[in-house]
């Protein structure tokens, strides 16, 4: 695996609704904002900064609140969608900026396309990695989420919902479950079809008992694993899980925007190989209304969910070219 340049990477805090906000960053030119996702830090981005900073860019990677350095508040609501797009705005605005371009993945993508919903005098154009933009609206997301599985499983994001559950079962191990975690949803470790699906809980049993065993996936150095594990090994995993325990707040706080298309460019990169993309197909054919100023949808075959770090090279290639035509 190549080692990435990190002497030109630079660590600060900068105050935000949350309180601070831990950052990274990069080069200089027009700002690009990197989101992370669950169960992640700004590490996730850790291939995307250099590549970001030489194609002429201020390339600026969030711990998003509750994980990694950032403030962690304690109420399960100060987790909710409309925080954590405040934070966003005040990252910028920290930074100096009048405006950015914003880039997520996971959960990441959600609050960078929350981002320019609500604020599009701020966030100029919106990537998205992974998970694809649907506007809001729909049936209230708890009642969803509990029809999915069935009676003898049930679906993961129930599961992480109920305060306390989900950490019982993480935080005596935190880098074994994360390694499984990992390994469940990338390419070359994933189990394979027909195998008990790691998205579902089994009655009376935990999330981690249908994740693989064995190496870790290629993306995935011990080092790096470390890296991750000691984060949540110190600030435990409650403020990211209060992220799936929002999700209903949200569908309140966005009623007012159901529908309502992103009309900012835009860019999705998708893995052919991850759930989010497949059981979110229909969000990426309702593009053309959802988001009409799509510049293009890239699905990679043979790729998982840790698209960035699964792929670097490939996502670092579109995202430049995206953002070039973006300077244009």
């Amino acid at each position: 695996m190549q080692s990435e340049p990190t002497a030109e990477l630079r660590h600060r805090t900068v105050e935000a609704p949350a309180g601070r906000l831990h950052l990274v960053e990069q080069g200089t030119g027009p700002l690009v904002l990197l989101v992370h996702g669950f169960p992640e830090s700004w590490y996730s981005w850790r291939r995307q900064l250099p590549a970001l900073a030489a194609a002429g860019h201020r390339a600026v990677a969030v711990d998003v609140r509750g994980y990694g350095r950032s403030s962690k508040p304690e109420a399960t609501d100060a987790y909710r969608m409309l925080d954590l797009v405040e934070d966003n705005v005040a990252v910028v605005r920290a930074l100096g900026e009048e405006n950015a371009v914003v880039v997520g993945h996971d959960w990441g993508s959600t609050i960078a396309a929350t981002s320019a919903l609500l604020h599009p005098e701020v966030f100029h154009a919106v990537g998205l990695l992974s998970v694809p933009y649907a506007p809001p609206g729909g049936p209230r997301p708890t009642d969803v989420f509990r029809q999915i599985g069935g009676g003898e499983q049930e679906f993961y994001v129930s599961y992480f919902q109920e305060a306390g559950r989900a950490e019982a079962e993480i935080e005596p191990d935190v880098r074994g479950w994360l390694a499984g975690f990992y390994s469940a949803l990338s390419a070359d470790t994933m189990p394979a079809q027909g195998e008990p699906d790691p998205h579902f809980v089994a009655s009376g049993g935990r999330l981690r008992d249908r994740f693989p065993k064995g190496a870790l996936p290629a993306w995935l150095s011990e080092d790096d694993l470390d890296v991750y594990a000691g984060e949540f090994e110190r600030t435990g995993m409650t403020g990211a899980l209060n992220r799936y325990r929002s999700m209903d707040r949200d569908w309140e706080d966005l009623a007012p925007h159901r529908g309502a298309p992103i009309k900012q460019p835009s860019l999705f990169i998708g893995g052919a190989l991850d759930a989010s993309t497949t059981w979110m197909s229909d969000a990426i054919d309702a593009y053309p209304a959802a988001l009409p100023n799509l510049s293009a949808s890239h699905i990679l075959e043979g790729c998982g969910h840790w698209i960035q770090q699964e792929r670097p090279d490939e996502v670092n290639s579109l995202l430049t070219d995206w953002l070039a035509t973006l300077q244009g």
